[in-house]
């Protein structure tokens, strides 16, 4: 079933660097757990179409993602390229330096981030959800809840992308899409604390309650109390 999610990352690449910006969105794909490890990406046609790219392009992209360790390819009437089940490690000392060149560019990455998040779960619960809405939302809280360390930002990733699905607006899950991606970046600079992961879970399903219930204005106050903590550690490794 194609989600608005998938449609976020595999939307048409601008003109201009048609190959450096399909290897950007087949990333995010994998990152923010659309497709998961496992998994396999659209077939070659579909996804060049869906990309607006060539096919020669989408496999030029594919070969460097494949080179990364990202994925791989299987041959045979079920084949085709999938996600690698074991996925690159990012390069803390790399992002941790970028994070600190870019300067101001965590202050406007917190702010984005919480104009989006807190407007988009202010959203989900001003809407009637579906029971697939509701029943996707709920899966991808149970899915971030019981993650390893190892899996964990991904999926974190995807029930924040879920959220923004649910409101029922493209636009608004192809700009959180991006947002996660700059965060993710930055996020990545900084230890996975299991004390911090276990209150992200319980404020997450505060957050995902007050929804299901139709609760805008405790929704965004649970979202922004989220953030927060997120913004606080950020801050303290990084500033």
């Amino acid at each position: 079933m194609v989600t608005q999610a998938d449609d976020a990352v595999f939307r048409p690449v601008r003109a201009g660097n048609p190959f450096e910006e399909t290897v950007e969105r087949l990333l995010q794909a994998i990152k923010l757990g659309v497709v998961v490890p496992g998994d396999r990406l659209p077939p070659e046609r579909e996804l060049a179409a869906r990309l607006n790219v060539s096919r020669v392009t989408l496999r030029e992209a594919i070969h460097a993602l494949t080179e990364a360790g990202y994925v791989g390819s299987r041959r045979g009437r079920y084949g085709g390229t999938f996600v690698n089940e074991r996925l690159p490690k990012p390069r803390r000392t790399t992002a941790k330096r970028r994070a600190r060149d870019l300067a101001a560019g965590l202050d406007d990455a917190l702010t984005l981030r919480s104009v989006l998040e807190t407007g988009a779960a202010e959203a989900a619960a001003s809407r009637h959800l579906t029971d697939a809405e509701r029943d996707h939302l709920e899966r991808c809280l149970a899915d971030t809840s019981a993650a390893r360390l190892t899996d964990y930002r991904r999926l974190d990733s995807r029930l924040h992308l879920a959220i923004a699905e649910v409101t029922g607006s493209p636009s608004l899950t192809s700009a959180m899409a991006d947002v996660r991606m700059r965060l993710n970046e930055l996020l990545d600079a900084i230890p996975l604390l299991e004390p911090n992961l276990e209150h992200s879970n319980e404020q997450h399903q505060t957050v995902v309650d007050a929804i299901l219930a139709g609760d805008p204005d405790a929704a965004r106050r649970s979202m922004q109390e989220h953030l927060a903590g997120t913004e606080a550690l950020l801050r303290a490794f990084l500033a």
